[in-house]
């Protein structure tokens, strides 16, 4: 069996849960690579009485919500602890048995308390020009490791040189950014019982992975953040601090690439961002207001309103070559059906020329004229639609607009919140 990945497309929050949470349904194993607590997740889940319960992950795989699936953060993932136990105590009391299931690689990098005090006070300290970052120690947590500085789950099960490493990095802290106040002894103490508990948790996941790909399980891995938000590939600055990309679940999982199987691109039928940085098609009209209302544009993790604005094909263009997508999953088409007309960003031209890709310079990008291409709205609800061909004329030729000009098929389309709302297109070979 191979691994079948699911990755963010555009800039995040595209609904990637809900077709993990689809996919999870045969899958035996459920990973995460990268990210942090900083991702979000929203799964609605309907049972057998017709009762919705909405399920919000933000650190573990939303794997969880099938109870046949085991769920693995992998060595790519920073782990702030008391946000781990926190998450599962929430997924708990709403029913979700975590028990035996839920799995930690012991490589998995640290986020801790004074990470997320820093997060802030960089923010501060690039003032206008900050990254709008949520502020949950991502970012410093990920520069400790690339300085080889970090703390790793294992270290957690030796105390004595646990404490010695610990202040040393705090100390470092503050010589950086002043004496901020943190209580470095009772950080020491309060994780000697974290790890204690966290105990039954870790694992060798590279041992377990391919363990389960040796016995033909099926692996499912999800992707956090979107390509757009990648260090290397997205709009840097204004990105995350790892590697959304399929790269980032080889060096994430320590799966190599021959093991990877299909790799699905999930893509809101129009675009949006949260935090600072470049967003070319954003509508700072009445368009982005109906975006933002009627898709219920707020962040899972700050409740931030989302910037919105009309699906950017470059972007998807970009993100296509450097996933490599086998099928695309187009999510939230319904919330265009009031719309008489709909652009579609299909170049963006400096100077009379048209770029021949996604630029890496953001000056270059503030320059851009963006050309698009209108199409005609549906004006009807499709919210009850279970089947590509209920879906009306137009709205068929905006899905396949966007088929035949990234030469990508789209299999899954979403047009509701919940798991029912999910219609799959039938591919031909």
């Amino acid at each position: 069996m191979s691994v079948t990945v699911v990755l963010g497309a555009q800039w995040g929050d595209e609904g990637k849960g809900k077709l993990v949470d689809i996919l999870a349904a045969d899958a035996d194993v459920c990973a995460r690579c990268a990210g942090g607590n900083n991702a979000g997740h929203t799964i609605v889940v309907t049972n057998a009485e017709g009762v919705k319960t909405t399920y919000a992950f933000h650190l573990l795989p939303s794997g969880l919500v099938n109870p046949k699936c085991t769920s693995v953060i992998g060595n790519g993932v920073v782990v702030h602890v008391p946000s781990f136990f926190a998450e599962m105590e929430a997924l708990e009391a709403q029913g979700l048995d975590c028990t035996g299931r839920l799995f930690l690689s012991d490589r998995a990098h640290l986020v801790f308390d004074f990470h997320q005090i820093v997060d802030g006070l960089k923010e501060v300290e690039l003032g206008g020009s900050s990254i709008g970052t949520t502020k949950k120690g991502i970012g410093p947590a990920y520069s400790a490791k690339a300085s080889r500085s970090g703390l790793r789950v294992h270290h957690l099960f030796d105390h004595e040189t646990f404490a010695t490493k610990f202040r040393k990095v705090v100390e470092g802290r503050f010589k950086r950014y002043g004496h901020f106040e943190y209580d470095t002894e009772a950080e020491i103490v309060r994780y000697k019982a974290l790890a204690e508990r966290l105990r039954p948790y870790v694992i060798d996941s590279v041992t377990y992975i391919h363990k389960a790909l040796a016995e033909k399980k099926n692996v499912l891995v999800e992707g956090a953040n979107a390509l757009m938000l990648d260090i290397d590939f997205g709009t840097y600055p204004f990105v995350t601090s790892s590697a959304t990309t399929i790269g980032g679940v080889c060096t994430g999982l320590g799966i190599p690439p021959k093991k990877i199987g299909n790799v699905i691109g999930v893509v809101k039928a129009y675009t949006t961002r949260v935090g600072g940085g470049p967003f070319p098609t954003e509508q700072l009209n009445e368009i982005g207001v109906h975006l933002q209302e009627v898709g219920r544009e707020f962040g899972v993790t700050t409740g931030r309103r989302r910037r919105c604005g009309w699906l950017d094909l470059v972007v998807m263009k970009h993100s296509c070559l450097i996933n490599g997508y086998d099928k695309l999953n187009l999510t939230k088409l319904d919330i265009l059906d009031d719309l008489a007309e709909i652009k579609v960003a299909v170049k963006y031209m400096v100077d009379d020329k048209e770029l021949p890709g996604f630029p890496a310079d953001l000056g270059v990008l503030d320059k851009v004229d963006v050309v698009y291409v209108t199409l005609p709205g549906w004006k009807t609800s499709i919210s009850s639609a279970r089947s590509y061909a209920e879906l009306p004329d137009n709205c068929k030729k905006y899905v396949e607009f966007i088929e035949k000009f990234l030469d990508t098929p789209i299999e899954w389309i979403g047009v509701g919140p919940g798991r029912e709302s999910m219609i799959q297109k039938r591919l031909t070979a």
